[in-house]
């Protein structure tokens, strides 16, 4: 049985412009919501139609979560939120193709998008508060003796906010995929083996099932936790210390 892993490997396509299966996928994730907003949006109507009505409402979905989440003005960060859930949102579901790519299994891809939050939190906390965006680091309402340690440890928890936010995605997606093939390589093995083990090979084929079922639940839990996080990270940069 081949290894689970080997569905994560990165394969040239074009080496010659380094061209690779995981950039193929993720230019193909970008071309399926660029094309799909653009066809949601070319012909707008009073009346949406389905394509449209699709869009508004994913649309609103990331308004009001950010909405509800930093306020009002954080609204500026909206272009930014909306198109991290939309990408995390089709290349989960893109990775769950036979024979596609999952470019959100790669923890450097993951790790990218955390940064680009991460980056925008302390850009944009230093250009709206300048120093006083370090009240980040120490709660408002903080006693003053407890200061140097709190401030320590919210430190600490800031610089390990792009590593958890991105590890999360990454695992959940690399561990939902490695089970469905080894299960599908438990079909494959029992079924060759003949007699009474071919008779077992529909077993597996039933946690196929389940697995799969759970992960096109995961795929859009992940693409909407990954949203929530950096909409609470951004809140940081909007209102430092609360």
């Amino acid at each position: 049985m081949a290894s689970p892993l080997e569905q994560f490997v990165i394969q040239p396509v074009v080496p010659a412009i380094g061209l690779t299966n995981a950039s193929v996928f993720m230019m193909a994730s970008v071309g399926v919501v660029v094309g799909g907003l653009m066809l949601a949006t070319g012909s707008r109507q009073l009346v949406p139609g389905r394509v449209q009505s699709v869009a508004e409402i994913l649309h609103e979905f990331i308004a009001d979560l950010l909405r509800g989440i930093a306020g009002e003005e954080a609204m500026v960060f909206f272009p930014l939120v909306f198109s991290l859930f939309m990408f995390i949102f089709t290349a989960n579901y893109m990775g769950l193709i036979p024979g596609a790519y999952t470019v959100t299994s790669q923890i450097i891809v993951t790790f990218t998008l955390a940064l680009i939050v991460m980056g925008t939190v302390v850009g944009f906390g230093i250009w709206k508060h300048g120093k006083h965006f370090l009240n980040v680091f120490v709660p408002k309402g903080l006693p003053v003796y407890l200061t140097p340690i709190i401030a320590v440890i919210e430190f600490v928890s800031f610089l390990s906010r792009p590593i958890s936010l991105s590890v999360r995605l990454f695992a959940n997606m690399l561990a939902g995929h490695v089970a469905l093939k080894i299960f599908g390589g438990f079909v494959l093995s029992l079924s060759a083996a003949g007699g009474l083990l071919a008779l077992l090979s529909p077993l597996p084929i039933v946690r196929i099932v389940a697995v799969t079922a759970l992960e096109v639940l995961v795929c859009g839990l992940q693409a909407f936790v990954f949203t929530v996080l950096s909409c609470i990270y951004l809140n940081d940069a909007l209102h430092p210390g609360h």
